[in-house]
């Protein structure tokens, strides 16, 4: 396989430093360059980060003395020493959505963690085991943008990781409408217990835009390409309330689902146990061998033991059974900065890069 180089603009917060840790060692992206904003550059990314590294594992010795470069100032000579970047910046969206576009142009891909250009009608949102066929709409936004190489890809938001994935191989029996709750890790905060004393011993039954989120970016997922860009589908529908819970790392969803044509439990369990998707048939280094993990005992899955199943990029699930108001019911479970944030996103740029997306 190619050899890519690849720049992380953000890389000095937590799904920046998540990015760092799954580039450090991988076998097809040598990480190049470290872009965050004004206030860091300039600086070693160690002084960057200070006493801020969030990770368990400790900061890789490669990356250490590496200069930090201005994401905004930098861009032209950022672009220049990379075949593309990961950006997980902290901005407002008006802000993020100018500066992923800018890169673009400059003919660098983007592959983004954030979602700003998430409701963008060509820029692919794609889990790579589900709708990989979105990445063809991206010559229709090459052609908006005015380029030959730059284009913008992004991953979906963290939570949807928890249940989507249990729902889209069920396509057959037409879901007709969801109700989802997630209960959410502070990371997905960038946060630690640390920085966020307050969720020690405590439940938050609030978290700004997620709800949103939740209900409308499986759509696009479920959607379809039609001419210039993606169209969002009809159905199923879905209602979700977002909770954050004293939760270091990992989103637990539990869902409750209707099928237009009812499928026996045996039957879900058995396409779960057998679905493959893109990301598994290519052999993409971050792909998990078996990508959906059913367990059979009442009380799993379970944060602790199952969020680093397969590096962190399975997905588990649980307790499936009839219910009294929908057809069914079950447990969901995804690590939010591995399978739900940075490892979504770096999963999804091998993708292009097999798809040749990435070639110069």
């Amino acid at each position: 396989m190619k050899q890519y180089k690849v720049g992380v603009i953000g890389a000095t917060g937590m799904v920046g430093q998540r990015f760092i840790t799954l580039l450090h060692q991988h076998p097809w992206f040598e990480l190049s360059v470290l872009a965050a904003s004004g206030r860091s550059a300039g600086k070693t990314y160690e002084q960057a980060v200070g006493n801020r590294w969030a990770m368990t594992e400790p900061m890789p010795e490669s990356v250490k003395n590496m200069p930090v470069m201005d994401a905004e100032l930098d861009k032209q000579a950022i672009a220049g020493q990379v075949d593309f970047v990961f950006c997980a910046v902290n901005m407002p969206k008006a802000d993020i959505l100018a500066l992923e576009e800018a890169y673009a142009k400059l003919e660098c891909p983007v592959v983004s963690n954030n979602s700003a250009n998430r409701k963008t009608p060509d820029v692919p949102m794609v889990v790579p085991e589900l709708n990989a066929d979105h990445i063809d709409v991206i010559p229709a936004q090459r052609k908006r943008l005015g380029t030959k190489r730059g284009f913008i890809a992004v991953k979906s938001n963290c939570s949807l990781q928890s249940y989507v994935p249990a729902l889209y191989p069920l396509k057959e029996f037409e879901p007709t409408r969801v109700l989802v709750c997630t209960y959410q890790a502070i990371s997905g905060a960038g946060k630690t217990f640390e920085r966020w004393p307050e969720m020690v011993d405590n439940v938050i039954p609030f978290i700004g835009g997620e709800e949103e989120k939740s209900e409308q970016e499986p759509m696009k997922i479920w959607g379809h390409i039609e001419g210039d860009r993606i169209v969002n589908a009809q159905t199923p529908q879905f209602t979700a309330q977002c909770i954050r819970v004293p939760v270091s790392d990992g989103h637990t969803a539990a869902v409750f689902v209707d099928f237009a044509r009812k499928p026996t439990i045996e039957q879900i369990k058995s396409i779960w146990q057998n679905y493959r998707g893109a990301a598994q048939e290519l052999e993409l280094p971050s792909a998990p061998k078996q990508f959906l993990h059913y367990f059979e005992e009442d009380d799993m899955p379970q944060i602790k033991l199952h969020r680093n199943l397969e590096n962190g990029m399975a997905i588990s699930l649980g307790r499936l059974r009839e219910d009294s108001q929908y057809q069914y019911k079950f447990i969901g479970m995804s690590h939010n900065t591995l399978r739900g944030a940075a490892g979504g996103a770096v999963l999804l740029a091998e993708l292009l890069c097999a798809k040749g997306y990435m070639d110069r």
